[in-house]
């Protein structure tokens, strides 16, 4: 097993990764902005390196004030959590060449999976199933109105370089697709550093199921299970749930033996996740994208599977094999993952500030991923996210009653916070039945 490990984030992801390190024995290392220097995750690491100011620019996503705390330190290897680093393939690279291990797929996946024109049709040649769209940036307007005319309105108008739900519109018609053609590039241009935009489908009534693979120190690419990410603001997500509602046994195994062979087709090592579109009409699903990180919602997977994560992150990493027997994978229970974060419960606007109450729920089947405690102030540099509700039952119906009691449990004051929507969305009859899809929050507002 690795020895010792650099964490390269900061808040919720890195005490979790820091939980794991230490219980293995392997000695925890985090790198902190100034900001952050009072957080629960730099005085739980063995060690912790302050890497620069508040703006992430200078700390970090700073790669030279992170290599030189990897040695400085004498850090073995390093973990990029999700965010800032993680899917950069040029700093997964960088840490190679430094004589570190970095815990994450290769670079080459990294690279192949961040372009969604790429991956699109890496997958399209792979077998999995993928949406009507471009396969070729839509290099300007003319380009993007023909593409939409072939393909059908309404279309979704999509940074190629993009992710985490940003650098996305949906036009209904030509007048439409001008605006938001010109909105994405712009956006994509000053965000990503690239302005290639991609058309494609647009389903107005859809799900958002994503699998869970791990492409294993021996080679093979395993899949456990899938998560229903459907509830979401902004095309981002706020809750989570394993097994999906929306998936029968049938189409399970069409969604894994599908992720199986994108993780395959770019040779993937170590944890990423297949997210796809279905329909919940046909049954049909589309490839999306492949995050080739540890996703947020990853203890979903963990509770209904029985496995750690980032254990298995890290044994694939040393070039070990797995703690679980790959052939025996099954589902056991329901797990639901609720995202805490500092913003309004009716229009999701951020809302930072000091925290004078922190109370976390317990009980059975109830599991806290936090990234502050009481005194400690959630700041405008960074994410929302606070901390993650995680839930578990034998069953979905348990898991909300459980979901239900752990929030009216949890106690925040100081910052605005989300969890009266969440008291909202465990009471209402469409996510009850479990029969919903990416507009429930919508149609809740």
């Amino acid at each position: 097993m690795i020895e010792s490990l650099l964490v390269a984030n900061r808040g919720e992801i890195a005490r979790r990764i820091i939980r794991t390190a230490r219980r293995l024995g392997v000695r925890a290392i985090a790198v902190h902005s100034e900001a952050d220097a009072g957080l629960p995750f730099v005085t739980e690491a063995d060690e912790a390196v302050c890497v620069g100011p508040a703006n992430p620019a200078q700390s970090y996503r700073n790669v030279e004030a992170i290599l030189a705390a990897a040695k400085s330190t004498g850090a073995q290897a390093i973990h990029p959590g999700y965010g800032f680093l993680s899917e950069n393939a040029d700093f997964a690279r960088t840490v190679e060449a430094s004589g570190l291990i970095w815990v994450g797929p290769g670079a080459d996946a990294i690279a192949a999976m961040g372009d969604k024109i790429n991956a699109r049709n890496l997958m399209a040649a792979a077998g999995v199933p993928v949406a009507p769209g471009t396969t070729d940036p839509a290099t300007d307007l003319h380009a993007a109105v023909a593409a939409a005319a072939e393909i059908g309105y309404p279309v979704m108008v999509k940074a190629a370089a993009g992710g985490g739900g940003m650098g996305m519109g949906v036009a209904n018609d030509e007048a439409a697709l001008r605006t938001e053609y010109d909105k994405v590039r712009s956006f994509a241009e000053r965000m990503f550093g690239d302005g290639s935009v991609l058309i494609e489908r647009y389903f107005p009534r859809v799900r958002h199921v994503e699998v869970q693979i791990l492409g294993l120190a021996d080679g093979r690419v395993v899949a456990l299970g899938e998560r229903e990410c459907s509830v979401q603001r902004r095309n981002q997500k706020l809750v989570e749930e394993s097994p999906s509602p929306a998936v029968s046994p049938e189409l399970r195994e069409r969604f894994l033996a599908a992720a199986v062979r994108a993780g395959e087709a770019v040779g993937y090592r170590n944890a990423g996740t297949v997210e796809c579109l279905l329909d919940p009409a046909t049954q049909e699903f589309f490839f999306l994208e492949m995050n080739t990180r540890l996703q947020v919602e990853h203890p979903v997977t963990e509770l209904v599977y029985g496995v750690d994560l980032v254990e298995e992150q890290l044994r694939v990493a040393a070039g070990l094999a797995p703690t679980f027997d790959p052939d025996a994978l099954a589902p056991r229970g329901h797990a639901i993952e609720l995202r805490i974060n500092a913003e309004d419960p009716k229009r999701f606007l951020p809302g930072p500030g000091a925290i004078s109450t922190w109370n976390e729920p317990a009980g059975e089947g109830v599991r806290v991923d936090s990234g502050y405690v009481a005194g400690n102030t959630v700041t405008p540099f960074y994410d929302s996210l606070m901390a993650k509700l995680i839930v578990s039952g034998a069953t979905r119906e348990e898991a909300v009653r459980r979901a239900r009691a752990a929030v009216a449990q949890f106690e925040v004051a100081g910052p605005k916070c989300n969890l009266p929507f969440f008291a909202e969305l465990l009471e209402n009859e469409e996510f009850l039945s479990g029969d919903y899809d990416t507009g429930i929050v919508g149609r809740m507002r």
